[in-house]
């Protein structure tokens, strides 16, 4: 199991740059991303080359301005992560166990 991690910095200054943003972000919802931090979406795949296309998915759909970087991590990686402060969000769609291969 791999986690894709979306981290962006998108600038909305005008309107143009503003509903790129909102297409930008209602992309990755539909994709399957879940918000685990303003700017930070990830998802949950079951293999690296999963992980691979669906990063290539996006690719397809960046805004034209802006920081937008990716990062690939394992299950294991991920689940290492310590919160210095506040509480991990027990919410089902963002667990592994949700998913189901096929």
């Amino acid at each position: 199991m791999m986690r894709l991690m979306i981290m962006f910095d998108l600038p909305v200054d005008t309107a143009d740059e503003r509903r790129e943003y909102r297409q930008f972000r209602k992309r990755l919802i539909n994709e399957g991303f879940l918000m685990i931090q303003y700017s930070i979406y990830e998802r949950v795949c079951v293999s690296r080359k999963t992980a691979t296309f669906l990063e290539n998915r996006i690719k397809s759909f960046l805004p034209t301005s802006g920081v937008v970087q990716s990062l690939m991590v394992t299950e294991k990686q991920y689940n290492d992560m310590h919160f210095l402060v506040g509480n991990p969000v027990n919410d089902v769609r963002n667990s592994s166990d949700r998913t189901v291969i096929l």
